[in-house]
């Protein structure tokens, strides 16, 4: 039986093969929002799921893709202050 936080964790699943998908098929910029902001988004999704069925390895992987993503969006709106401050 699927539990809810397996279908939050399916649905964090969901969310980066479609972001992995846009990245290849050059539909998102890997530099942008969207790609940090779904990465980041991702990470709470599956953690979720961790957290009813935990596996360590699996939590370390999304803490750093959480870190990672965030550093990203850091870096995005960094960009985008220069550029509009120029």
């Amino acid at each position: 039986m699927i539990t809810l936080p397996d279908l939050i964790g399916f649905s964090g699943v969901a969310l980066l093969i479609v972001t992995y998908a846009l990245l290849q098929l050059e539909r998102i910029d890997p530099k942008g929002f969207w790609y940090s902001f779904n990465n980041l988004i991702v990470a709470i999704l599956v953690t979720v799921s961790l957290v009813y069925t935990p596996n360590l390895a699996s939590l370390v992987i999304e803490f750093f893709w959480f870190i990672i993503s965030v550093f990203g969006l850091v870096m995005y709106y960094k960009r985008k202050n220069e550029n509009t401050s120029n």
